[in-house]
């Protein structure tokens, strides 16, 4: 069953008990089905995690929508996120910072909107995630916004026309963001329709 989030209402809008209660991410929608979910899940500060949720977008699909909105939900009660534009510190190289937060994370939130696979950033992003899932066993946590998990899969729409980019130009990349699409797609997540 799809579940849908509307992230166009503003948080005063939406009932704050079934956003978030106190240090614990929760979501109705999330509670009322799978079980791939957890219905909450517990911040605790003594744990091993630097963060307690990393946040994966393009920030051109989603930085001023679902993004912002997610941020400022989770913020509001003491969650603390990674979120790439935030907390870099300057003079740092960016890359290494961002898989060593990645790998700092209990739980990644992965944004996945139509321009996602256009970006070789994002991408290795998802792959080092889904690495952590594996190894380290963070909660990964997709949103497909404005897409269809079959369009991951299959390499549908505008994630066949990146990857036929990326397949001219990082080849021995391709088949590891690939898999990491293919498992993404695998678990289930939020549907978020703006249109």
């Amino acid at each position: 069953m799809k579940r849908a989030l509307d992230f166009t209402k503003s948080s005063e809008e939406l009932p704050p008990a079934k956003v978030l209660c106190q240090r614990d991410l929760y979501c109705d929608s999330m509670a009322s089905s799978s079980s791939s979910f957890p219905s909450s899940f517990s911040i605790s500060s003594t744990s091993q995690w630097k963060y307690d949720v990393f946040l994966s977008f393009r920030g051109e699909d989603t930085r001023n929508t679902a993004v912002d909105f997610i941020n400022y939900a989770l913020e509001r009660r003491g969650i603390y996120i990674f979120k790439d534009d935030e907390k870099l510190e300057g003079g740092k190289t960016i890359k290494p910072e961002l898989l060593k937060a990645i790998e700092e994370s209990r739980f990644a939130v992965v944004i996945l909107s139509e321009n996602y696979a256009s970006s070789t950033w994002c991408l290795e992003e998802l792959a080092k995630i889904i690495d952590c899932k594996k190894e380290k066993g963070i909660t990964v946590l997709p949103i497909f916004y404005n897409v269809d998990p079959s369009d991951l899969r299959k390499l549908k729409g505008t994630f066949a026309k990146a990857f036929d980019k990326h397949e001219k130009q990082f080849k021995e990349k391709v088949g590891t963001w690939r898999d990491a699409l293919n498992h993404v797609a695998g678990i289930v997540g939020y549907h978020v329709k703006n249109r």
